[in-house]
Order: C-alpha cells, then structure tokens, then sequence
C-alpha cells in the first residue's frame, strides 16, 4: 500500500511504500481495552485517615439497654453538640463506613504483545478517512490519508511558521473547531475546570523537541515521537481515531517496529 507525501507547502512528493503495520486490522474492542488498562497509570490511590471522623468524647449508655434510647454512641460533656450521635458511620460528621484504602491496586497491568497489537491497529486506523471522521474531526481538502509530510517539519520551533503550514496542509479547520466549545456548569465549574480543551493534530515525527515548542500555543495539537507514541494520544477516550501527521523519518521508524502479529503476516505471505 502507498502513500502520497507533501511538503510544507502542501505540495505533492513521492509516493512511499507503507509499512506493514498499516495493514493490520483495524480491532476497536482491543483499543479500548488497552486505553482503559493504560490509563490507569496516571491514578494516585485514595485513603483515609484512621482517626477521621472519630475525634470525638463520645460513648453509648452502660448498659446499653434500659435507658428508653437508641444504643449509639453520644457526645459527652458540655458544649452544643452535648448528647448528639457522633463517631459511628450513620452519624453527623462520623466516620464513613467503608472508606478506601490506599492499598487497593489501581494499576491494571496489559501483556507487552497485546499492548503492541492494540498500538499497531490504532496507528493502521490513522490511513482510514471514514474512522477520522467519525470522531468528529474536520477533514475537508485533505487529500490522502494517513497525511505523510516532509522531514522539514521537525526542524521548525516558531508558532507562526507552523501555522503556515496548517493553512497548506488543510488542518487549521480542525485547529479552530475547539474555539466554538461551550463552558461547562456545574460541579465542574466551582472546581476550576469550566472549560475543556479537546484533541486536534496530532504530530508523529522522529525528533519532536521543535516542533513541541512550536506547537504548544494551539489548542489541542500534540507532538509525539514514534517512540514515546501510545494508545493515549492516537485513540484519546478509547474512541478512534485521531487525525495524524507523520513525518517521513517517522515512517520509516514505525517500519521497524516488532510484533508477533507483524511476523506472522510475514510468514503467511
């Protein structure tokens, strides 16, 4: 299967042979299953302070019955809480009743083969017009996918210069879609996320130190080498897939890749 390649200025290269990787197929379960266990990498654990809910004088009657009132435990002494239920879970301000605990695991761990697998569907997902689209990115005027472009790309480190090529390369118009998102309500708003920024480009290249810097004042574009390249940034949600840039010594990276699906094709053919 080939590819068509541009340059910077949205003009058309060579066509390149891809990968094999581009032809695997296309597994959305195993995507979203991957996306679920890595994710859970980046959650702290909860707890609990023992004492919490518990700093208080209180105690039940002794003996607890005869007294013509319920057996919980009440405040003692003066002040204005004197004789109110307190300490015990169904109690105002008392402990919860099973509240967690920071050893609980939180960390899902994923097979290395079923992880790659999953890698290499989503990056063949990234060559199918229809899968970009339908996670509502704006693709029109773009000739092919996947969007292939020079080496070139990797050396800029300027906003302004890379937003000319958004504007060659047809992808300004998924850049400012993220502009029209309505404000959040809510809990979310006392909380200080009212607003939220969705995905837009995503940049595969071989060196990514530049363009980063370049990138970083539009909203939604990240940049990734193919190395640090993970189902978090190709299939954000678990919903696929995104729209992808690749530069051309990317391609020839993701050629290298090893996967025991990818031997088995070979041996097949």
């Amino acid at each position: 299967m080939k590819a068509q390649t541009f340059s910077l200025t949205g003009a058309k290269q060579d066509e390149i042979e891809l990968p094999k990787v581009f032809s695997t197929p296309v597994n959305p379960t195993l995507i979203h299953r991957a996306y679920v266990n890595l994710d859970s990498h980046h959650y702290q654990r909860q707890g609990r302070m023992p004492s919490a809910g518990q700093n208080t004088v209180a105690a039940s009657n002794d003996p607890p019955t005869g007294h013509g009132q319920a057996r919980v435990a009440r405040i003692r002494g003066g002040g204005p809480r004197r004789g109110q239920g307190a300490k015990v879970a169904m109690t105002r301000g008392g402990r919860q009743a099973h509240p967690p605990t920071s050893e609980k695991v939180v960390y899902k761990k994923l097979n290395k083969q079923e992880n790659r697998l999953a890698l290499c569907s989503a990056i063949a997902a990234t060559a199918s017009k229809d899968l970009v689209n339908a996670r509502g990115h704006l693709t029109q005027g773009i000739a092919s996918f996947p969007v292939i472009v020079s080496d070139d790309i990797e050396s800029i480190s300027k906003a302004k210069d890379i937003s000319k090529v958004f504007d060659a390369l047809k992808l300004s118009q998924d850049i400012t879609r993220l502009e029209s998102r309505k404000a959040r309500s809510g809990r979310s708003v006392i909380r200080g996320r009212k607003t939220k920024v969705g995905k837009s480009v995503l940049f595969v290249t071989k060196d990514a130190k530049s363009l980063s810097k370049a990138c970083g004042a539009f909203p939604g574009v990240d940049v990734r080498t193919v190395k640090d390249l993970s189902i978090l940034d190709l299939a954000p949600g678990s919903h696929l897939v995104r729209l992808t840039v690749y530069s051309k010594g990317a391609i020839s990276e993701i050629a290298n890749m090893k996967s025991r699906h990818l031997e088995l094709m070979e041996a097949l053919q």
